[in-house]
């Protein structure tokens, strides 16, 4: 393709009827997108059957366009983007739901937080199927395991020490280092462990009905051990997508999110590929063909 021709078809890109967006835009953000954007989210919801446990955390995708949802992240190494809430399959990475994050959201239900609306819109599709969301200290709280075993679905994830949930007794900061305390209630279990001297961290599990700890020199719980095998679903997606990426520069945040959407796309359709036909075909390998395949058609035209 010509360097002018693509340069005009990105030019004149767009995803919605212009002339109705200002109306569209009115109770929806995502106006200039929504359409195409809720299509995707559709077919990765349906087209997968994902295992028994899903990772939940945010995606933040590098960009500098002007929208009122941009955000800043110092912890992030691109620190400007648009932020995303995925649930993320943990063994294939195949991303089973995702959320645009807007600020604020006026169909949320009054006193309820914003990280339990997230992990309940997000596991909707998945519930009374007893399986296990993994989440980080943002998400995780009692009130929201109670919601999830409610519906067949526990939970693991870390505590931030300032949560309310968090007994008295178990704030205790100077512990022996490698040492565990247990905390239980009908419908979880929160592990407090010492992994350094001053140090301590919370795990709040509605999968154990056991705490145990291992016979090696840290003495770790179950509930830490699999927690750190289960934590990193959506940090290794987020990974793979940015390895090989359509990313290019833009001003306009809707071509952003595109750009977002082909990497998920192209990654959930490797992991469909690779469950139909049992074939193993490296990323990149499969990449180069899918965009041939797609290329073909309009280039015969």
């Amino acid at each position: 393709m010509p360097r002018n021709r693509f340069q005009d078809i990105m030019q004149h890109l767009r995803f919605d009827d212009r002339s109705t967006r200002s109306e569209r835009a009115k109770t929806d953000k995502f106006a200039a997108i929504s359409s195409v954007w809720g299509s995707f989210v559709t077919n990765c919801i349906t087209c997968y059957n994902p295992g028994l446990h899903i990772t939940v955390d945010e995606q933040l995708f590098p960009s500098k366009t002007r929208c009122c949802f941009l955000q800043y992240i110092a912890s992030k190494p691109d620190k400007f983007g648009i932020k995303f809430w995925v649930a993320c399959d943990l063994k294939s990475k195949y991303i089973c739901n995702v959320l645009p994050y807007l600020r604020k959201d006026p169909n949320r239900p009054s006193g309820q937080r914003l990280s339990e609306n997230v992990v309940m819109r997000l596991m909707e599709p998945f519930l009374h199927k007893g399986r296990n969301v993994t989440t980080d200290n943002f998400f995780t709280s009692l009130s929201l395991a109670q919601k999830l075993l409610r519906r067949k679905t526990t939970i693991l994830g870390t505590v931030n020490k300032i949560r309310r949930e968090i007994p008295q007794s178990a704030r205790y900061t100077d512990r022996n280092e490698f040492t565990t305390q247990v905390f239980s209630t009908s419908a979880a279990m929160l592990t407090a462990y010492a992994a350094k001297r001053k140090k301590t961290v919370y795990i709040l599990s509605s999968m154990h009905s056991v705490v145990q700890t291992d016979n090696t020199t840290k003495r770790k719980p179950n509930t830490v051990t699999l927690y750190n095998t289960t934590k990193c679903g959506v940090d290794v997606m987020d990974q793979m997508v940015q390895e090989y990426t359509v990313r290019r520069g833009t001003r306009r945040w809707p071509v952003a999110v595109f750009y977002n959407m082909i990497d998920m796309a192209a990654l959930n359709a490797h992991v469909l590929y690779q469950a139909c036909t049992g074939m193993q075909e490296r990323r990149v390998d499969f990449l180069v063909e899918l965009a041939r395949e797609l290329a073909n058609s309009h280039m015969a035209g």
